[in-house]
């Protein structure tokens, strides 16, 4: 049987499907002889062919996993005898890999206890004075104790001082890699204090050995044990800036060894500070960063046929910037800038193009991380910065300015809207110039937004310079109409129809420009009103649907669900008709496992010759056929597979399917229901997905799901209609809650309390229908806020203070402190009470004066919703009042505070205390009364000053006999119309109304009014609601005090005068 067996086994390797086959088979019959082990083991010991010697191994190894209680207590001696001798004479490496393999799975079984055999080769293997001894006895210690760790605890001391031994020995780095992947291993079951006590000593670089592998296990060891290596941070830091600088290494090396400081970064970021790392860093990362391509050569993002990934990972320059983006996220900005400025001015006033490029695109990563800072210190010297660039007369240069503006478009909002009018000529007159030479527009175009956008149809016919800067060119539009909204209105129609001439081409060097141009439709559909896009609706949802039919490519779908979602939510009547294709195809991309590729071993296509699970008899008694036999293998062997990887785009769509599908239901409402719960059952599927992306995108979707149930039963209220909600609920809020509470990525904690917020802001008291979700909501707000979660927990992190954490944290407790308000407006006060008594402290804990800006303004603004919450919910006036003795001298603290945003929420506070809490606090009247008097005579901020004027509007509505009308009415007439604040006209003029009912004389008296009453009229910053108010008020003073009313008008201009009679006379 032995040589039939090696003959088979080498008719395996043959490069013949037949000739395989034909062994396939007949190996399976060989499998059904008892003598199948033996055979095996003297194949592995005897053959002269190494292919068959590892082909024999890993079929043993296959056995001995799946049948390991079959094998007899002989065979089983037998094979722990046979497996380490071959292992000791075999000289090949790969065999000696395979036989290690088998070893570490008999371990699995055989604990190391009953197989002294194996615990004296090792001992000697890995103490021998022969450096290959030494190597491979590491290599077969590396196997077992990966494969199951916990039963040679007993040894974890001894194999300690051996690997502080090998590490010092840098003439073999084999042996190094090994004990070190060995280490790694048993890092997760040991000690820190052991760990960091057997390696005090410098840490040894050298067993990284320029090998990509290994810098993956210096990475590993940093996720698993952080404290080892934070002696060595520094050596660590220069050992891969040295490796990472080097250009004679692969690109791949490079990346891997930037990326190891990146990760270090976000472990360690207050450790390479106090280190003074950080402009060694910089000083390093800055030339990789602005290096020029070889000549010849462009960089990935520049080429002409650029349609791979932009952050290609094997690009050291992106690794260079991504680590900077890093810095950004777990960086105070100060200290970060103080170092990068001079570098990044450096480059961005050189001659050479790729330093220029270099300088954008540091400013660029900044933009997340760094957000508030910039925009608060330097937003306006940046954009000039950029705009500068855009007519820089490199196109390498003008390229990375317009991805620098995408970026500040998408991270420095609302601020950088407020540059429009700057941005808008200098990036269209730029565009329109990449036309000039070969169609001859005249540079008196160069400001024209409507040439511009006559010229872009052009671009589609033209190769004006590549399909890159035509792509770059739609992303613009996209940002500028994100900026500009309405104001690009009147040059709508020459966008759509160059976006549709890009649309209707098939060919696949177009797919970049296709993609972008559905974003950019996307972006115009809910930036340019419904009244401008709905007439294009339904050619927008064809043209997206006809791309999908006829062009298989993730990307592109993943654009047109982007298209479908934003249709919905200006003309959804426009979707209805298509609902069933789109979520069809939606659905089917969830549920897909294209893109995703799973990594075998070495030896794993082997894995389907193994046997069945046939019994003892072989009679094939569990009813499998030979077609069953590969199947279930295949899916028995799952865990021979050594990983997955999923291609970037199918995530990306998966994601985008989740958040379309959300929405898309939300805004069809009824028309949705027969796909909503086939819909939920796919994208709850995707709630536990690896990557943290999809995981926030499906999470968010249902809830959406939910809030759009709560819309089909509020339209038709039926029984029906309520069950399904509270079933949805019942599903969704328990699984928010736990993703809250467990889930270690913040971006997807805080999508799901945002999620959260907006159903409860949506559903009100239908989420606490069950009695439950009260306490459950309550308390998980609680644990976010005490930092008691899974993604808050820093105790990876010892070394870094509370000061060195990223914006996430901060943002992380904004949205859960966002969520109480919400709460306290949908369930009856007393009942939530409890609640908010724990919670209030931890609010106002955020105040002090010690606290940073952002907190205390978090703090006050919290508690100012918290008691606007409380004015219309039953017994809410009550709760107002037992809190108003804690509150009151925090907002009072408040208003006295350096900074206008603290400022402006303690005087929303106060003025929401005094309406909430009425009468029961009318004795602290003359105080803020006086408090309020005070500010409006010095405070220079408009915002403060129109939350001056409501709150002092409050107090009047909540009682109006506590209140020197006289003096206050005048006051507010004297700083009427609100200038910044417009949300707070409702209250002005809900005032007004209630002041003229009660006192006419004192509104009809002040002509002021009359020019306060006209700003808000036609404003489209106001609600409908106070402008109907508002019209009905003029109307009132018209009729009924006439002769003053028309006094009043006459002062104004005559344009205004105007105005206000067509507004009396309007019907």
């Amino acid at each position: 049987m032995i040589e039939e067996l090696e003959q088979i086994l080498l008719q395996l390797t043959q490069p013949d499907n037949a000739i395989i086959q034909q062994a396939t088979v007949q190996l399976k019959q060989a499998f059904k002889d008892p003598a199948i082990i033996p055979a095996l083991c003297a194949v592995m010991s005897g053959s002269q062919n190494p292919e068959i010697r590892q082909s024999a191994a890993v079929m043993l190894r296959l056995r001995v996993k799946k049948h390991w209680n079959k094998i007899s207590p002989n065979d089983r001696e037998s094979l722990k005898a046979v497996v380490l001798q071959a292992f000791s004479l075999e000289a090949e490496h790969k065999v000696q890999h395979s036989l290690s393999q088998l070893c570490a799975m008999m371990v699995k079984h055989e604990t190391p206890d009953r197989w002294p055999a194996l615990l004296q080769l090792l001992n000697q293997s890995t103490k021998s004075a022969n450096p290959h001894d030494r190597r491979v006895g590491l290599l077969l210690l590396n196997k077992v104790i990966e494969s199951n760790p916990e039963p040679f605890k007993p040894h974890y001391c001894q194999l300690l001082h051996l690997f502080s031994t090998v590490l010092q020995d840098y003439s073999n780095p084999s042996a190094l890699y090994y004990c070190i992947l060995t280490l790694t291993a048993i890092t997760a079951y040991t000690g820190t204090e052991e760990m960091v006590s057997k390696f005090s000593s410098p840490f040894g670089l050298s067993w990284l050995n320029g090998t990509i592998e290994a810098m993956e296990v210096l990475i590993e060891l940093m996720e698993i044990e952080v404290s080892i290596i934070v002696p060595h941070i520094a050596d660590i830091v220069r050992f891969c800036l040295e490796v990472g600088s080097d250009t004679t290494l692969s690109d791949s090396l490079r990346v891997k060894a930037l990326s190891c400081i990146t990760f270090l970064i976000k472990l360690k970021s207050n450790s390479v500070l106090k280190l003074k790392l950080l402009n060694p860093i910089l000083q390093s990362i800055f030339p990789i960063l602005t290096a020029a391509p070889p000549p010849g050569e462009q960089d990935p993002e520049d080429e002409e046929d650029d349609g791979g990934d932009p952050n290609d990972s094997d690009n050291p320059k992106h690794g260079a910037a991504q680590m900077i983006d890093t810095m950004a996220l777990h960086m105070p900005p100060d200290k970060l800038f103080h170092q990068l400025v001079p570098l990044t001015q450096a480059c961005l006033s050189s001659e050479n193009p790729y330093q220029k490029k270099g300088g954008l695109m540091c400013l660029a990563v900044l933009a997340e991380g760094c957000a508030d800072y910039i925009r608060s210190k330097m937003l306006s010297s940046v954009l000039q910065t950029v705009c500068q660039s855009l007519s820089d007369s490199n196109r390498v240069v003008r390229s990375a300015a317009l991805f620098a503006l995408g970026q500040f478009s998408e991270y420095l909002q609302p601020e950088v809207s407020k540059y429009c009018a700057e941005l808008m000529p200098l990036l269209l007159g730029y565009l329109t110039s990449l036309n000039e030479a070969k169609i001859g527009h005249v540079t008196k175009a160069f400001y024209a937004l409507e040439n511009f956008m006559e010229n872009l149809a052009d671009l589609q016919s033209r190769n004006a310079e590549d399909l890159k800067i035509k792509e770059l060119a739609v992303s613009a539009i996209g940002a500028i109409a994100n900026a500009a909204k309405e104001l690009l209105v009147p040059y709508f129609p020459p966008v759509i129809e160059s976006l549709k001439g890009f649309l209707i081409a098939t060919t696949e060097e177009m797919r970049p420009l296709q993609n972008q141009s559905l974003d950019t439709l996307s972006v115009l559909a809910r930036m340019i009103g419904k009244e401008v896009f709905s007439p294009l609706a339904a050619e927008c949802i064809q043209l997206g649907l006809n791309l999908t039919d006829t062009i298989d490519d993730p990307d592109l779908r993943r654009c047109t669900y982007g298209l479908y979602s934003a249709v919905s939510t200006v003309s959804p009547e426009s979707l209805i008709p298509h609902l069933t294709a789109i979520t069809t195809v939606m659905q089917l991309a969830l549920k897909s496992n294209e893109g995703i590729t799973a990594h075998l071993d070495e030896d794993k296509t082997f894995v389907l010759l193994d046997d069945d699970d046939d019994d003892d008899n072989g009679n094939n008694a569990g009813g499998k056929t030979d077609e069953d036999f590969l199947e279930d293998d295949s899916e028995a062997d799952i865990h021979d597979v050594a990983g997955f990887s999923v291609e970037n785009a199918y995530i990306d769509e998966k994601e985008d399917a989740c958040e379309a599908l959300g929405e898309i239901a939300l805004s069809t409402g009824v028309a949705f229901q027969p796909f909503l719960e086939s819909s939920f059952q796919q994208v709850f599927e995707m709630r536990d997905f690896p990557h943290e992306d999809v995981r926030r995108a499906a999470l968010g979707a249902l809830g959406q799901f939910c809030q759009a149930q709560h819309k089909v039963w509020t339209e038709n209220r039926t029984e029906t209609n309520h069950q399904a909600l509270m079933k949805l609920m019942d599903v969704v809020l328990p699984c928010f809650v736990e993703t809250v509470r467990m889930d270690r990525e913040r971006p997807v904690v805080m999508g799901v309390l945002e999620a959260m917020n907006a159903m409860i802001k949506s559903c009100k008291e239908e989420v606490f229908r069950n009695p439950s979700h009260l306490k459950e909501i309550s308390n998980v707000i609680r644990d976010v806020l005490k930092k008691k979660t899974a993604c808050q927990d820093s105790s990876t992190d010892e070394v870094d203070d509370e000061e060195q954490q990223a914006e996430f944290d901060a943002m992380l407790q904004e949205f859960a402190g966002e969520g109480i308000p919400l709460v306290t407006a949908s369930v009856p006060a007393e009942k939530f009470a409890p609640y908010l008594n724990d919670l209030m402290p931890l609010i106002m804990s955020k105040a002090k004066s010690s606290c940073t800006v952002a907190d205390r303004s978090f703090s006050l603004g919290t508690i100012g919703e918290i008691l606007h919450a409380l004015v219309n919910v039953s017994g809410g006036r009550g709760v107002a009042g037992r809190l108003s003795n804690r509150l009151l001298p925090v907002l009072v603290a408040g208003v006295k505070d350096s900074d206008a945003e603290v400022r402006n929420n303690s005087v929303f506070g106060l003025g929401c205390l005094a309406q909430a809490a009425g009468p029961l606090v009318v004795s602290d009247y003359p105080m803020m009364l006086s408090v309020f008097s005070n500010m409006l005579g010095k405070e220079s901020d408009l915002r403060v000053i129109d939350n001056l004027c409501a709150a002092l509007c409050r107090m009047i509505m909540s009682n109006v006999d506590a209140v020197p009308l006289e003096q206050v009415v005048t006051a507010l007439a004297t700083h009427l119309p609100l200038k910044e604040d417009q949300e707070e006209n409702q209250t002005v003029f809900n005032c007004l109304t209630m002041l003229y009912k009660h006192n006419p004389v004192l509104v009809r008296q002040k002509p002021t009014f009359c020019s306060t009453l006209l700003h808000v009229v036609g404003h489209k910053d106001v609600d409908k609601e106070t402008q109907s108010t508002v019209v009905s008020l003029m109307k009132e003073l018209a009729h009924k005090h006439g002769a003053e009313f028309q006094a009043a008008a006459a002062s104004l201009p005559a344009e205004q005068q105007a105005k206000l009679g067509a507004a009396v006379t309007s019907s």
